[in-house]
């Protein structure tokens, strides 16, 4: 199986989604959260509440930061879009994972640090939102693995993935030296919200993934930050 890079600190596995409203929601949850969490995912549903300069915020404190933007365009717009991002010193940042897409986004980070990661196969779809959306008829596992392939040879720094499939995109001998994320992770007895492929923190590390994304596990717990240092610890013994 190839080797994935190292986390820096392996407290960076975890990365808790802020998909609150609002900045200021968001910081209340970092400020609850301290030490037991270095990672934070920023969506697209707080791109337009303030979610730019709480991403700059978390820089300065010595967070990590990934941009969930799931950027899809013509060529030239990706490039200059991902331009734009990659001068903030941000750490990951989503765009669907078609080639066209992804080798804009390539050439759009230059000589940055941004890493580019391709959406394979959103993990609130199943088969069935698949065929709603005429896309091939196939097993979507299938599909999420031939997508990660292809968005490697297209410059891929790493995929976005259930983690249904991430041990399949792990073993691709292009994924040697890749990333790995999955969202659809819920530690066990949690609700699924809007997940269909989910697994518990521990299994998707197991199955390949370098970075696991959570949210409302997280920050809707009764103690967010006791929440996020369960995760951490199951992190740890797998």
């Amino acid at each position: 199986m190839p080797n994935a890079p190292a986390p820096k600190d392996q407290r960076d596995r975890l990365i808790v989604a802020l998909d609150r409203p609002n900045a200021v929601e968001a910081g209340a949850i970092v400020e609850q959260l301290g030490d037991a969490v270095t990672f934070y995912k920023i969506g697209l549903g707080m791109l337009t509440g303030g979610g730019m300069a709480l991403a700059m915020e978390l820089k300065d404190i010595g967070k990590r930061v990934f941009l969930d933007l799931k950027l899809f365009d013509i060529g030239a717009t990706i490039e200059a879009a991902v331009r734009g991002v990659a001068q903030f010193d941000l750490d990951l940042l989503t765009v669907h994972g078609d080639p066209h897409v992804v080798e804009a986004a390539a050439r759009g980070k230059g000589s940055s640090d941004l890493k580019i990661m391709a959406v394979t196969v959103l993990t609130s779809l199943d088969r069935n939102d698949l065929d709603a959306a005429l896309i091939r008829e196939g097993v979507i596992a299938d599909l999420a693995v031939e997508r990660a392939k292809r968005a490697f040879d297209a410059g891929a720094d790493g995929v976005i993935a259930s983690p249904m499939e991430a041990a399949a995109i792990r073993a691709l001998p292009v994924a040697a030296g890749k990333l790995i994320v999955t969202p659809g992770v819920r530690p066990a007895g949690a609700a699924l919200g809007d997940q269909k492929r989910v697994a518990t923190p521990a299994e998707a590390i197991r199955a390949g993934a370098d970075y696991i994304v959570v949210g409302r596990p997280v920050w809707t717990a009764a103690d967010p930050r006791a929440a996020a240092e369960a995760i951490q610890k199951e992190l740890a013994e797998a």
